[in-house]
């Protein structure tokens, strides 16, 4: 039995076909790459057309889409009178 169908028959799953923890050497499933340490995600969902869009400028502009999204904030903040960032 899987452990999905044991969760759902209300059945515990045996010690045996328990996944066994991460060896001690991995690092943690949250370690974050060293250029995005003391960085927060931003994201929404788009239309598949959107995303599409946005790659497709990113490679007339020889820009990556990160580049791109930070020239658009930028842009945000200077409409909003704010200062902005200049995060590329």
């Amino acid at each position: 039995m899987s452990r999905f169908a044991a969760i759902k028959s209300g059945k515990a799953v045996p010690a045996a076909a328990a996944p066994s923890p991460a060896a001690p050497d991995a690092p943690p499933a949250s370690a974050k790459a060293p250029a995005r340490i003391g960085k927060k995600a931003v994201s929404d969902d788009f239309s598949p057309e959107m995303s599409r869009g946005l790659h497709l400028l990113a490679l007339e502009q020889e820009k990556s889409l990160q580049a791109l999204m930070g020239e658009a904030f930028d842009d945000l903040m200077r409409k909003y009178g704010k200062p902005p960032f200049g995060e590329r």
